[in-house]
């Protein structure tokens, strides 16, 4: 999701007031105005798209409770059968692929979910989850889950659609362009905003394209900090600035780490180093012994249960609570004695770990539970509303034509050297590592420079100063 889409000002065609001080950083004003212009007149489907998909997913969470509700609930009963019988009766009714995970009850009305991989027509990188009533064994249904937070088919369908439009690898393309431009436009925009006159901003008893600025400019203020976020979260997962991010926290020793899943114990590995499938969930000393030595080292609902990879492995006990407070903490259980080895906190985790844990936690909705989810709508609603705004800017520019009137040019021009090339090379270094807002950003300079040189011809040879030879 992104912010302030194409927006144009009445500055443009009307010169500004006079400032009694002028700052060397005026000349900025009309520079960002052509950006801003530009950015959201070009990327605004873009973020349209994403706007719309963030909205369905931020509802999704609780369509997904009710269109579930007869896999995810049970009637409370006298005693919960064990970890391992629930899990005999999963196998039971579904013998197929191998157990990934065992995720128990986490509440009193809660089902039990087996997660299996490696079953024939699932999706390699989804689960079957297997739902069990802990308290008759009764399987209540199977169906296809994906992610940590355990998403059914139908939160699967629209975070898919919001992430890459079902295209795959090559659709993650279009959401990774939407978040590296929208705190530009963001950003720009309160910029913008916020260096004009008061008198200029007022919404009430102004009609016309003024109206629409101010109602497009004043949400957008209201907006933009969440908008920002957005941006920076959203890019934190994303395929060339998610890898660039990767690399940095990495050398600067701020990855996420990983309970050592080795059975003699042994230092934190990285991601996914305790994420085994192993053939059959009852290895050695079996589930229950192993829940309760996690329950012993504080963890507590809900967790999921990783049996060992291979004969060198250990069980993992990890939380996967996102909602605040986050339960994160992770140990792994020797197989053959049932003993802790390795004991991982979230507490212990590097500081930028656990900012990016809690940033894509509320990116995606679940942080703060419903309060979140309906905050991300209303920033996904005032997107639209942004955009659509921004386009009515630029049809009432252009006073009822096909397209708006184009900004003037040559606002870099008058900016200051001592702000231009610390600006330029910000920009190239920005771009290199955020390279679907740097290779954009390029095109649309080489573009701006070749229409301007062709409109300066044109009105050269309009004025007989270049002979025309055609």
């Amino acid at each position: 999701m992104s912010t302030a889409p194409p927006t144009t000002t009445d500055e443009a065609a009307r010169p500004a007031a006079p400032s009694p001080s002028p700052s060397r950083w005026a000349p900025l004003r009309p520079l960002v105005l052509r950006l801003h212009f530009y950015a959201g007149v070009l990327v605004a489907p873009f973020l349209l798209v994403a706007a719309v998909t963030g909205f369905l997913y931020a509802c999704s969470y609780q369509v997904e409770k009710l269109v579930y509700s007869h896999e995810l609930t049970v009637p409370v009963g006298p005693t919960e059968l064990t970890v391992s019988e629930q899990v005999a009766a999963a196998r039971k009714a579904h013998p197929e692929g191998t157990v990934a995970a065992v995720r128990p009850a986490p509440g009193p009305e809660a089902t039990t979910r087996v997660l299996l991989s490696g079953v024939p027509g699932v999706d390699p990188d989804h689960t079957l989850a297997v739902f069990v009533d802990p308290y008759t064994g009764t399987v209540r249904g199977a169906l296809e889950q994906y992610g940590a937070s355990g998403a059914l088919p139908l939160r699967t369908w629209i975070d898919e659609l919001h992430r890459d439009l079902h295209l795959g690898d090559q659709g993650r393309l279009y959401s990774e362009l939407a978040a590296s431009w929208l705190w530009v436009i963001a950003g720009g925009g309160l910029v913008l905003w916020f260096s004009r006159r008061r008198a200029l901003r007022r919404v009430r008893g102004t009609s016309g394209r003024r109206r629409t600025l101010g109602l497009h400019g004043g949400v957008g203020a209201w907006a933009a900090a969440g908008f920002l976020f957005l941006s920076a979260t959203g890019l934190t997962w994303s395929t060339y600035a998610g890898a660039n991010i990767e690399d940095l926290r990495a050398s600067l020793r701020q990855a996420t780490p990983s309970v050592s899943a080795a059975v003699n114990g042994g230092e934190h590995a990285g991601h996914g180093a305790a994420a085994g499938t192993g053939g059959d969930a009852a290895h050695g000393v079996g589930l229950d012994t192993v829940l309760a030595a996690a329950r012993a080292q504080g963890l507590g609902d809900p967790v999921e249960i990783v049996p060992p990879a291979d004969a060198t492995s250990a069980y993992v006990v990890r939380q996967i609570q996102r909602s605040w407070p986050e339960k994160q903490d992770s140990v792994a259980v020797d197989p053959a004695t049932g003993r802790v080895t390795d004991v991982l906190r979230f507490d212990d985790y590097p500081v930028l770990a656990k900012l990016s844990r809690w940033g894509i936690d509320l990116h995606s909705g679940s942080l703060f539970g419903i309060v979140n989810q309906i905050g991300l709508a209303l920033l996904a609603l005032a997107l639209v509303l942004l955009i659509l705004w921004g386009y009515r800017m630029w049809w009432q520019r252009g006073r009822g034509t096909a397209f708006g009137r184009p900004l003037p040019r040559g606002a870099w021009a008058q900016v200051s050297p001592y702000i231009l090339v610390p600006a330029l090379a910000a920009t190239a270094v920005l771009g290199y590592f955020v390279p679907l807002l740097g290779i954009p950003l390029a095109a649309f300079l080489v573009m701006d420079v070749v229409l301007g040189e062709t409109a300066h011809r044109r009105a050269r040879r309009a004025h007989g100063v270049v002979p025309d030879t055609k």
